[in-house]
C-alpha cells in the first residue's frame, strides 16, 4: 500500500494538473479569507494611509476582470510554450526526455502561479458591489440603505499577485530556452544519476562477493508492464517470516508480463502455504521506466543522447562529449562503491538476495552502450579514453581495473574499423597512453 502511494505521489509530482490544483484551491482559500476580513471592517485600517487610495467599484470590477483575462490567456500561453519546447527536446534528444521536462519544478509553479491568480481574481470579482447593488439575499427595503461594496484587502493581494505572476512571467521566459539547452539537459541527467548512486551504493568497495541464494519455486507475475519501483524491506520482512529466502529475478526497470518470474522461494518447504499475492503486491508495473528506483535508466538516457549526437544525421560529436563526461564521472563513482545491497536487520544474513549487477555491467551499459557511436568519431573517441583513465586512476580493484581496460581495448578495436589515416594514428597514440596509465 506504501508503495502504491508512493508511485501515485510521484506521478501527481509528474504532472502538470497537481500544481494548478493546488494553487487554484489555495488561491480559492485565501480570497475568501480576504474578503471575510473586508466584511468584517478589519481591513478599515487601510483607510489611515493616505497612500492607499481605496478603489471604487468600477475601477474594481475593471481591475480584477484585467487580471483574470489576463492571466488565463498568459496561463494559455505558457502552456503551449511548454508543450512545444517539450516536443522539440524530446524530438532532438530523445522520447525518455519527456519525463524529466514534465517533472520540471519551473514550468510547474509558473502554470499554477497562473491559474492560481485566475481563480482569486475570479472569485474576489463576484463580490464587488456597486452603491446601487444589493446583495441577491437583502429585500429590496433595506437594498436601497446599503452602501456598495469594495473589498479594498482583497484588491491589494490581487494586486500584488499580479505583480508575482509578472515577475514569474519573466522568469518563465527565461527558464524555458536556459532548461532545453542541452549542457542544462545533460547537467540535469548526470546530476541525478549520482545522486541515485549515492543513494543506492552508500559503502566504498571492500571487494566483496555478491550474496547468492539457490534457484527454488518461481513466483510469476499476473500482470504486464514495466517494473517501476519495488519494496525491499517488505520483501526482506515477508522472507524473514517464512524462514527462507528470497531470490529477486527482476530488477526495477525490467518488463515482465504473465508467467515471468518476478522472484524464487528458496531454502524452506515448498508444501509451505507461502505469501505469493503479498511479493506480488511489492512490485509497481506501469506502461514505461522512470527514474525513480531505476539508475540505468538515466545512464540509458546519456547513452541516447550521446548516440543521437554522434549519429551521421547529426554529427554533432561535442553534445557526445558530454554526455561522456557524466559518464565517466558516474562510472567513477561506481567504480569505488560497494555495489551490493542488502536491506537485512542488523546487518544479519538477508533473507531477500537481490538481482544484482557487478561492475562490468555497468562499464558495459554505459560505455558499451555508446561504443558503436564513440568508435566512428575522432574527438568522442579521444574524451572517451580520457573519461576511463580517469575512472581507474583512484581505483585499487584489480577486477574493476581489468573491467575498464577490457572496455578500451574494445573501443580500440572498433575504432579501427572505422578510422582511418591521421584520425586513426592520433586515436592509437591515446589509446597507448590509456594502455600505460592504467596498468599503474
Amino acid at each position: 500500500m506504501i508503495l502504491k502511494l508512493r508511485k501515485i505521489w510521484h506521478d501527481m509530482n509528474a504532472s502538470y494538473w497537481f500544481l494548478p490544483a493546488l494553487f487554484s484551491i489555495g488561491a480559492l482559500g485565501l480570497a475568501l479569507v480576504t474578503i471575510s476580513l473586508d466584511r468584517s471592517g478589519w481591513a478599515d485600517f487601510l483607510s489611515d494611509y493616505s497612500w492607499l487610495q481605496p478603489a471604487r467599484p468600477d475601477g474594481a470590477s475593471n481591475m480584477l476582470t484585467v487580471i483574470a483575462g489576463t492571466m488565463i490567456g498568459v496561463a494559455s500561453t505558457v502552456f503551449s510554450i511548454t508543450i512545444a519546447a517539450v516536443a522539440y527536446a524530446s524530438g532532438n534528444y530523445g522520447p525518455r526526455l519527456l519525463t524529466n521536462f514534465m517533472e520540471d519544478r519551473g514550468n510547474q509553479f509558473s502554470l499554477a502561479t497562473f491559474i492560481g491568480t485566475f481563480v482569486y481574481a475570479i472569485t474576489v470579482l463576484r463580490t464587488v458591489r456597486a452603491e446601487d447593488e444589493a446583495p441577491t439575499n437583502v429585500s429590496d427595503a433595506v437594498s436601497s440603505a446599503l452602501p456598495g461594496f469594495v473589498p479594498q484587502l482583497s484588491l491589494l493581494v490581487a494586486f500584488a499577485l499580479m505583480g508575482l505572476s509578472v515577475a514569474v512571467l519573466v522568469y518563465f521566459l527565461n527558464h524555458i530556452p536556459a532548461s532545453i539547452r542541452i549542457n542544462t539537459v545533460l547537467k540535469g541527467i548526470g546530476a541525478r544519476l549520482l545522486e541515485e548512486i549515492e543513494d543506492l551504493f552508500p559503502d566504498d568497495n571492500t571487494g566483496g562477493k555478491a550474496f547468492s541464494a539457490p534457484d527454488g519455486t518461481p513466483i510469476t507475475a499476473r500482470d504486464t508492464g514495466y517494473v517501476q519501483a519495488i519494496a525491499f524491506s517488505t520483501l526482506e520482512k515477508l522472507a524473514e517470516q517464512e524462514n527462507g529466502k528470497l531470490k529477486l529475478a527482476v530488477r526495477t526497470g525490467d518488463f515482465v508480463h504473465p508467467q515471468v518470474p518476478l522472484a524464487y522461494w528458496a531454502d524452506m518447504d515448498i508444501t509451505a502455504d507461502c505469501p505469493d499475492d503479498e511479493v506480488r503486491g511489492a512490485f509497481t508495473l506501469g506502461s514505461m521506466r522512470t527514474p525513480s528506483q531505476d539508475m540505468q535508466f538515466l545512464i540509458d538516457e546519456l547513452v541516447e543522447i550521446g548516440l543521437r549526437a554522434l549519429s551521421p544525421g547529426i554529427n554533432d560529436p561535442f553534445t557526445a562529449v558530454t554526455a561522456v563526461h557524466w559518464l565517466g564521472a558516474a562510472t567513477a563513482e561506481l567504480a569505488r562503491r560497494d555495489l551490493r545491497r542488502s536491506y537485512a536487520v542488523d546487518g544479519g544474513d538477508p533473507h531477500l538476495v537481490l538481482l544484482e549487477d557487478d561492475f562490468a555491467h555497468f562499464v558495459a551499459r554505459g560505455f558499451g552502450a555508446m561504443r558503436s557511436g564513440i568508435a566512428t568519431n575522432r574527438i568522442a573517441a579521444l574524451v572517451t579514453f580520457d573519461a576511463l583513465v580517469d575512472a581507474a586512476s583512484m581505483l585499487d580493484d584489480e577486477g574493476r581495473r581489468k573491467d575498464i581496460r577490457q572496455e578500451g581495448d574494445l573501443l580500440m578495436r572498433q575504432a579501427r574499423e572505422h578510422l582511418s589515416g591521421p584520425e586513426l594514428e592520433a586515436v592509437e597514440a591515446r589509446y597507448q597512453i590509456f594502455l600505460n596509465r592504467i596498468a599503474r
